[in-house]
């Protein structure tokens, strides 16, 4: 099992920078994948950007050039997100993959509005 916590959301202006924290916790040795996904009103959840532990990272199209995803040990993720644009709110949910099985947290609000 794994718990995934978020933390960071809030309301930004149009421009400005957040940045996104995900604290996990339980079997975390044996993650493999760790991302950053996102769901606005009324459309399907999406990947944003995810990092394939060891290996490589990957981002959206829409988000590539503004946000970047790092880990700083086994069980903290984070999102630096610049650049914000009104397109980018959503709830932000942090994602893990462990031998097979996918994990997900709670969510928080990003809201990009002036």
């Amino acid at each position: 099992q794994v718990q995934l916590v978020e933390s960071g959301g809030g309301l930004v202006q149009p421009g400005g920078s957040l940045s996104l924290a995900c604290a996990a916790s339980g079997s975390i040795l044996s993650i493999s994948v760790m991302g950053w996904y996102r769901q606005a009103p009324g459309k399907r959840r999406e990947l944003v950007a995810e990092d394939i532990i060891g290996r490589s990272t990957q981002y959206a199209d829409s988000v590539k050039g503004r946000f970047t995803i790092a880990r700083d040990n086994a069980n903290m993720l984070y999102l630096q997100m610049n650049s914000l644009k009104p397109e980018d709110t959503a709830v932000y949910y942090c994602n893990a993959v462990n031998s097979g099985r996918v994990y997900w947290g709670q969510g928080t609000q990003v809201t990009v509005s002036s």
